[in-house]
This record gives structure tokens, C-alpha cells and sequence, in this order.
């Protein structure tokens, strides 16, 4: 067997266990508290090994750091992922077992990690999950409202695409073609805003019952096959991660990346080959922030309007990226790792909150 490669490990903490009710491999990875406790969900996916659920988690997690530090947040980066076999299914009871286990997990941690959804999970899992731990965050009546994480990610999303067509020097999105990699609880939302204001949709999903949503929006549907070769002037991918491999990238036929979907870089350097291209790309830690966003807030107690106002300034955070890369004359991916960055330096020696 074949096991992915593991990343550079800089991580504070990890933990990999296989659960005493379930048997099922769950990892939890700490990336940086430097900031505040860890902050980032739970991914529930099937993988080829427990070797692959591990890499997941280490990737995601240092995602995360990036992604709560640029976004101006008091927390650090962590992830949890539940490792299923290739085929693997989860009847209800073992389901609840699971998730029982990564309760557990949890509350070992004594609160440096802060568990929510995120793919696989949902708000009806949490409250499983917080049975055995009290560090959750996002639980039914605890959320930010309208449509939780999913609706604050997509507005995200919305205000990093405006951005991104303001630095290429074409405002708005009246006529503008989007295609639309995706669309679940984050791309059918992010699709219904974009069709509101005029753009021209084109859209994809590996589901075929999504294209009820399509036809609905009168949105051009494509196969998962020709999304990516599909003439557009954005491309967003909302769907799973590493699309955007030297192969897919030489056959865009886009002017900008502006998604949701965590670590679309295959690998790190596919920034300069979007950037030799003359592709613009919206570092996706920067784009993504929005529903870790409303969880922080709605958390610490914040009304539906300030959270709405501090998941738009995502845009800003991508307008300072897209400045910054071309003053120094560096990618938009190493600027908004800078701004992020220099946050982290400027936590060295802070007390954690």
C-alpha cells in the first residue's frame, strides 16, 4: 500500500487514536495555540489509510493557523478528522460511537483544541459530541444564524470574489461568468448570492441531484470532467481540496481562483504557476475565513450585523494581499501568509486567551 506523503511537521500537538467504542482511527492535530486555543472542525471522510486521515489533519490544521491569523482571530489552528475505510459507512449507533470517541479526544485536550462541523459533520453531531466535551463550538442555538458556517463562508466568498475582479480591474459581478466547482451547504449558497446580482453561473458537482439547483438559478451546468478546461473569467472550487495539481492548472482557461475549498494547491509552488499563467489566485485560507468567523463571534456573544461586517472585511484582507504581491512582487499566497505571519510574531510570548 501506497501512503501520502506527510508534510513538514511543525505542529504543537498530535494525537492519533483508535476509539474505544468504535474502532475508528481519529486524529486530532494542534498546529499553533500561539494566538489562543486551537480553533477548527471535524472532517468525517473515507480515506485509502489511517495514514492518509493523518495527513489530512496535519495539512488542515496549519491551514487553520494561517486562516485564524489572517482573520484577525484569538485562536490557534487545529483539526480533527475521522478516518472511514474507502467504502467505508456508519450505521447510527456506530456513528454515535464515534463521535462519542472524539468527545472523548477532546476533552483530553483539557480545552488548547475547540472542535466544530466541517465536512461529514453536522450541527446534530456536535450535540453528540458535547455530551463528552464541553470545548465545542457551533452547536444548535449557538450559532451565528442564518444558515451558520455554511451562509458566513459563502459570504466570504462573495465579498473575495468582488475583490478579486476590483484588482482585475473589472468591478462587479453583473455579467460576469463564474463557474462553480461544487455545490453543497457553501457553493448552492454562494450560488444563489452571485445569481442575485447578474452574474452568468456555470456549475458543477459529482452529484447529479444538484442540478435541480442549477436549472433553478438557470445556471449552466457542466460535468465534473470539463469544469475545470470550461472557459470563465473565475473559477471557484467548493468542493474538496488539491484540485489544483501542475496538470489542472496548465489547462485552466480562467482569469482568477477564488474558492472555498481548504488546500486547492496540490502543491505550494502551483501559486507561481497560476501567477506565470497570468491567473490571479485568492489564497483560499484568506477566501475560506468566514464561517470560523460567525462561530468565534457568535461565541463571544456578537449581533448577526457585526459578524456580517467582519466576514465582508474578508475582502480587505484579500485587497491588502493582492497589494502587497504587487509592490513586492511576490504571489498573493506568500502576502497573505506574511500578513498572517507577522500577526503569529506578534504573539510571541503573549498569554494564550
Amino acid at each position: 500500500m501506497t501512503y501520502a506523503p506527510l508534510p513538514e511537521f511543525d505542529h504543537e500537538h498530535v494525537t492519533t487514536v483508535s476509539g474505544a467504542r468504535s474502532g475508528i482511527t481519529i486524529t486530532v492535530a494542534i498546529h499553533s495555540s500561539r494566538l489562543g486555543p486551537a480553533l477548527g472542525g471535524c472532517r468525517l471522510s473515507n480515506y485509502d489509510s489511517w495514514a492518509d486521515g493523518v495527513t489530512d489533519a496535519l495539512q488542515l490544521s496549519a491551514a487553520m493557523t494561517l486562516k485564524n491569523a489572517a482573520a484577525g482571530l484569538d485562536a490557534g489552528g487545529g483539526k480533527a478528522v475521522i478516518t472511514l475505510g474507502t467504502g467505508e459507512t456508519l450505521d447510527l449507533q456506530r456513528r454515535r460511537d464515534v463521535l462519542f470517541d472524539l468527545g472523548d479526544l477532546v476533552e483530553s485536550l483539557d480545552g488548547r483544541y475547540r472542535t466544530a462541523e466541517d465536512v461529514g459533520i453536522d450541527q446534530d453531531d456536535l450535540r453528540i459530541v458535547a455530551e463528552r466535551t464541553r470545548h465545542v463550538v457551533g452547536l444548535p442555538g449557538h450559532t451565528p444564524g442564518r444558515g451558520g458556517p455554511a451562509q458566513d463562508t459563502a459570504l466570504g466568498v462573495y465579498a473575495s470574489i468582488y475583490a478579486t475582479l476590483e484588482a482585475m480591474g473589472t468591478p462587479g459581478v453583473v455579467g460576469r461568468t463564474v463557474t462553480i466547482s461544487g455545490l453543497g451547504q457553501v457553493g448552492g449558497r454562494l450560488a444563489r448570492l452571485l445569481t442575485a446580482d447578474g452574474a452568468q453561473l456555470i456549475v458543477a458537482d459529482v452529484d447529479p441531484s444538484r442540478r435541480t439547483l442549477a436549472d433553478e438559478l438557470g445556471a449552466r451546468w457542466v460535468s465534473a470532467d470539463d469544469v475545470l478546461v470550461t472557459p470563465a473569467e473565475v473559477f471557484v472550487p467548493a468542493a474538496l481540496g488539491g484540485v489544483l495539481t501542475a496538470t489542472t492548472i496548465d489547462v485552466l482557461a480562467v482569469r482568477a481562483v477564488v474558492g472555498p475549498a481548504n488546500n486547492q494547491l496540490a502543491v505550494r509552488d502551483g501559486a507561481d504557476r497560476l501567477a506565470e499563467r497570468g491567473i490571479l489566485y485568492a489564497p483560499d485560507f484568506v477566501v475560506n475565513a468566514g464561517g470560523v468567523i460567525g462561530l468565534a463571534m457568535a461565541t463571544e456573544g456578537a449581533d448577526r450585523a457585526l459578524i456580517d461586517q467582519r466576514v465582508r472585511a474578508i475582502g480587505d484582507t484579500l485587497r491588502a494581499s493582492f497589494r502587497e504581491a504587487q509592490d513586492q512582487g511576490i504571489t498573493p499566497l506568500a502576502a497573505a501568509e506574511g500578513i498572517a505571519a507577522a500577526r503569529l510574531a506578534d504573539a510571541v510570548g503573549q498569554p494564550h486567551k
